[in-house]
């Protein structure tokens, strides 16, 4: 399976600590803009609440389910104890000003 590139926003179209969710290619992926203008991907959807997790607040490096608080990480997906899974993540990088996801 080939990897692409896939632009999804400007960068200044994207709000600190905001989630936005994109579809690529049938995926549903939750976008967020880190305070440090670090862009980060993950899969938009809890595994416990199916809940978007777009919709969840962000503090640092991770985000809450919006339904459960359930903690996860937007770095590698990992749900922090003393709950366990995770959700896919997608590499992400911004040139020029545009944000680009790897699918």
């Amino acid at each position: 399976m080939v990897k692409e590139k896939v632009f999804v926003a400007k960068l200044e179209e994207l709000l600190p600590r905001i989630g936005r969710e994109i579809i690529i290619e049938g995926k549903n992926i939750a976008l967020f803009r880190l305070s440090d203008d670090r862009v980060k991907a993950i899969e938009n959807l809890c595994p416990y609440t199916q809940a978007p997790l777009a919709e969840g607040m962000v503090s640092g490096e991770y985000v809450f389910c919006p339904l459960r608080d359930y903690k996860i990480s937007l770095i590698d997906g990992q749900i922090q104890e003393p709950d366990e899974g995770s959700v896919a993540t997608y590499e992400t990088f911004v040139e020029n000003g545009s944000v680009y996801v790897v699918v």
